[in-house]
């Protein structure tokens, strides 16, 4: 294996173990600006030391006491380690700093809740939402900059200033490593559920990369959701949330052929689908309905691929009823994307004029001046309507646009293959 082979593992192990060895790191040195710095400094010492040893059967318990041994270093540096290691000792249950079972403990237990304790930190009220969720994607979700850019459309710097001024703003606040209860519970929800929702959604479809999805993120956001419902509260858009994710997830096996190619949604095997994940999403969206006070931005979602789970083929899909709950969400959560998938589905119920409409009027939109599947929907419906030549150009601005290479080669073949009916006169 070359070099570059090992970093490339190396840097793939680190971002899988990364939100965990943050929260663990979080509650030693109460301090997620420092913790982040002892987790990067120990992929570093990964870098230097696996290529010639090889990745350790246990790369999470290696990273944690590498973290672990470079924060009693700071602290000594910094005169307190009296004080503070022996805080660290107790919080860690460890003996001595070689000791491995203490430090797998470390990660492995309740480590579920020190990952959500990290999130209601991330989204405390000393910052500003926007800041909230750019901090917790990037601790939480180990999303880069630019991933977390392309995910609220605006741009790379101003997520890097976001990102850098709350992590300062958290530690000269002092804000505890605790998660909140009552009333500064649900005042914190909204801002929870939507990093969730972010992570899920990065996962689901990668905005950059050579992977068409990243599952592990997805997982990882279905795991805090589900943390979530089962605090005790009666908010409809927790279930709602955990819903869409768990219907969306039933499809993930299916949306990726054997090659790691992206297979869209109505070309899916529809018995790929998982029918546990497909019960537990209708479970979740009968809880959410249940509290009796309308479905909100999460909900709507949820009913939406609520309507597709149900479908047993894609031409049973209820196109009539996947447009009435667009239009209830865009009246709920007014914003372009919405409209254009809103745009996707009256053309599947209506033909492709109809959506083709819609999209036309949303290109001046300038929030969507960068973004691909504006272009991609236009391809798509000016290719049924037999303009190929124009749909080609479409697609191939599209592929311009997407940092992903599996959309990127889709979207290519797409444009190569209108060129070949443009030249044929299909």
């Amino acid at each position: 294996m070359t070099v570059a082979d090992h970093n490339s593992a190396i840097e793939a192990t680190f971002r899988i173990e990364q939100a965990k060895l943050i929260a663990a790191l979080t509650r030693m040195v109460r301090d997620v600006g420092v913790a982040e710095e002892l987790a990067q400094d120990a992929l570093l010492a990964a870098l230097e030391q696996w290529p010639r040893s090889g990745i350790p059967e246990k790369p999470g318990a290696w990273l944690m006491a590498a973290a672990k041994n470079r924060a009693i270093d700071r602290l000594r540096r910094a005169k307190l380690i009296d004080a503070k290691h022996g805080e660290l000792q107790a919080e860690m249950g460890a003996e001595s700093d070689a000791q491995m079972p203490d430090l797998d403990a470390a990660l492995d237990d309740d480590i579920g809740d020190d990952l959500l304790r990290l999130m209601f930190i991330s989204c405390h009220p000393v910052l500003g939402r926007e800041s909230q969720v750019a901090l917790t994607l990037r601790l939480i979700g180990g999303l880069k900059t630019e991933e977390i850019a392309r995910a609220f459309l605006v741009p790379e710097a101003t997520i890097a200033q976001r990102i850098v001024r709350a992590k300062r703003t958290l530690s000269e606040s002092r804000v505890p490593f605790e998660a909140p209860r009552g009333e500064a519970l649900n005042e914190r929800l909204q801002s929870v559920l939507a990093v969730i929702y972010l992570i899920f959604n990065e996962g689901y479809a990668a905005t950059a990369g050579d992977d068409w999805m990243r599952p592990q993120l997805c997982e990882e956001a279905l795991r805090i959701g589900r943390i979530l419902a089962e605090l005790p509260h009666d908010e409809p858009e927790v279930h709602g949330l955990v819903s869409l994710m768990e219907l969306q997830a039933s499809r993930l096996a299916a949306r990726r052929g054997p090659d790691g190619e992206p297979v869209l949604l109505l070309a899916q095997d529809r018995a790929r689908w998982d029918q546990l994940l497909i019960r537990r999403g209708m479970a979740a969206l009968n809880r959410a309905q249940s509290l009796g006070e309308g479905l909100g931005p999460y909900g709507l979602q949820a009913a939406i691929a609520s309507c597709h789970a149900r479908a047993r083929t894609a031409e049973e899909t209820d196109w009539a009823a996947i447009v009435g709950l667009y239009g209830r969400l865009g009246e709920v959560m007014p914003s372009p994307v919405v409209e254009l998938n809103r745009a996707v589905a009256l053309s599947m119920h209506m033909g492709p004029e109809a959506g083709l409409r819609i999209v036309d009027a949303l290109s001046a939109e300038p929030s969507l001046k960068g973004y691909h599947l504006l272009p991609s929907v236009r391809g798509d419906l000016l290719e049924k309507l037999g303009r190929c030549e124009e749909a080609r150009a479409e697609f191939e601005r599209a592929a311009g646009m997407t940092q992903n290479a599996r959309e990127r080669s889709l979207l290519l073949r797409r444009a190569e293959a209108c060129a070949g009916r443009s030249v044929t006169g299909a």
